[in-house]
């Protein structure tokens, strides 16, 4: 059974989304505030986090920055319909996905059914890459660069793995969220563009003059053995 832990200051909010969880087997914890959601979180291990934005004593941000510097959980991020600048602050500091409000039950749950395949599959994957000097290990979702290791979010991972798959194969920006969602709809792209980011930090001697992950101007990103 699948756990998961659901924060967010609106009763309404957090009953349905529960109830939706537990009706479809999952083990739900709930949450109100930030601190409490921190100490729940440091205190079990979930599955999955489903964390709203704006909470009471500690923003939601702020407990993904937490989260994200001691666990890789997969976290989504719930955010109002047009805080853009609340979706790209929540995917810069590691969040996998958003969700804005309102949503429906059948979305947010798709979401998170597909965030937790996506994890089985690399799980089930035995497989290791290495790209000079990136070492991808698929089955423990473990990077290291240049023999240093450093954490990334299952969607980090998941695009930086499928660029891994045929080094100096360019792959668009569709592509990459296609296989981002697993599904045809792709949502924002925008969202592709912060996850290079954010890889680029992490994997790039110089992020401001990449090596590694490239961009091919109008076509897409290729990942470049160096």
């Amino acid at each position: 059974m699948n756990t998961v832990l659901v924060v967010d200051d609106d009763p309404g909010v957090l009953d349905v989304v529960a109830f939706t969880l537990r009706r479809e087997g999952f083990a739900v914890d709930e949450e109100r505030d930030g601190p409490a959601a921190l100490a729940a979180a440091r205190t079990r291990e979930y599955d999955i986090v489903i964390l709203d934005v704006m909470l009471p004593q500690m923003s939601g941000t702020d407990v993904c920055r937490a989260l994200r510097a001691e666990s890789d959980v997969p976290i989504v991020m719930l955010t109002a319909r047009d805080a853009e600048r609340d979706r790209v602050s929540g995917l810069e500091l590691g969040a996998d996905d958003y969700v804005t409000k309102p949503f429906s039950s059948a979305e947010l749950l798709s979401r998170v059914r597909a965030i937790l395949r996506r994890r089985e599959l690399d799980r089930a994957t035995h497989a290791v890459r290495d790209l000079g000097g990136l070492h991808l290990d698929l089955s423990r979702h473990e990077v290291t660069v240049d023999g240093e290791p450093v954490r990334l979010t299952l969607s980090e991972f998941k695009v930086l793995a499928l660029l891994a798959e045929r080094p100096e194969r360019i792959i668009s920006r569709r592509e990459l969220m296609q296989h981002l969602w697993s599904s045809e709809h792709v949502g924002d792209e925008h969202a592709c563009e912060v996850h290079i980011s954010n890889l680029r930090r992490k994997i790039e001697r110089d992020p401001t003059h990449p090596q590694r992950l490239v961009t091919v101007r109008g076509m897409g990103y290729k990942l470049v053995p160096t």
